[in-house]
């Protein structure tokens, strides 16, 4: 596609927060080096790349060589699915302590995850069989499971962002509850629509705790996975506020946009519809940019 020079000054120095590049089970277009590469189109300041099977913070030491040579930095973090073990503190440690930004509960071995997509529907078949189980975080009593309390203080100890996977809105609520008395800044809620079903007045309750809520280009995007009308985006922007939201691509799969690209669709699509710029670029920016820790 042709980049317009204004659009890519506007967004000059965004980030996203939410790459599926590769290497995965599931096919990807690019790999995270590749992903770096695809960012310094817009002068991103940092990619965060997401696998829900593995650690991707050792993915990027081994392209250490490669990702050395890109100017847009490359980010990883962990996904607690039963594929890692779970709410597992070990595995958080490791990754934080290797340079890992974020923590994601559960999303693929979620209860409402696997609920929205029985024996996998709706996501891309993997190239392998991969192993997979539910995993909770609560105890019969429905209070937390020491271990989740454990990777908080981790993420707190670290400065690295939490998010709340795919789980069910109450379990997101009472993980956030919890990170907020434990002093934790950086949370955020992925595609409240999709998944999720966070509705306004959960997104504001979330928002309470300190919370970003976060929506996806590749669903609004005309040549993405679900090409919304970006009407529905505006109208998340200004009942949450700028202040509060957070844009990323969750792009990054075999035969979807690459990630620059739909920024540059969604953003040219938000300006017409009206949102000033200065919110453009808290969004798609300043916000996230916070999240990842990029100004400490």
């Amino acid at each position: 596609m042709t980049d317009s020079p204004a659009i890519i000054k506007l967004l000059n120095g965004c980030v996203d927060l939410h790459c599926h590049s590769g290497p995965n089970p599931f096919p990807r277009r690019i790999d995270h080096a590749e992903a770096g590469k695809d960012g310094e189109r817009l002068g991103m300041r940092g990619v965060l790349v997401k696998s829900h099977h593995h650690n991707t913070v050792m993915d990027l030491l081994a392209m250490s060589d490669r990702l050395a040579k890109i100017s847009t930095p490359v980010f990883g973090g962990i996904t607690l699915n039963s594929m890692v073990g779970g709410i597992n503190p070990q595995a958080v440690a490791m990754s934080l302590r290797m340079g890992g930004r974020a923590v994601w509960f559960p999303t693929f071995s979620a209860g409402r995850h696997i609920d929205c997509h029985p024996e996998g529907v709706g996501f891309p078949t993997a190239s392998v069989e991969v192993p997979s189980s539910r995993v909770d975080i609560h105890q019969e009593d429905g209070e937390l499971i020491p271990q989740v309390h454990e990777v908080l203080d981790l993420v707190r100890e670290s400065g690295a962002m939490v998010t709340g996977g795919h789980m069910e809105t109450e379990s997101i609520t009472q993980l956030f509850a919890a990170a907020k008395d434990k002093g934790v800044t950086r949370m955020l809620l992925n595609h409240p629509d999709y998944v999720i079903g966070a509705d306004e007045a959960k997104c504001r309750e979330l928002v309470g705790y300190g919370a970003f809520i976060e929506h996806e280009t590749g669903f609004y995007d005309p040549e993405g996975t679900k090409k919304w009308d970006p009407k529905i985006l505006l109208d998340w922007i200004e009942r949450i506020g700028p202040e509060h939201t957070v844009i990323a691509s969750d792009l990054g799969q075999k035969d979807r946009p690459l990630p620059v690209d739909s920024y540059i669709r969604v953003a040219t699509a938000l300006l017409d519809l009206g949102l000033d710029e200065r919110s453009l670029r808290q969004i798609f920016c300043d916000n996230p940019a916070f999240l990842l820790g990029l100004d400490d």
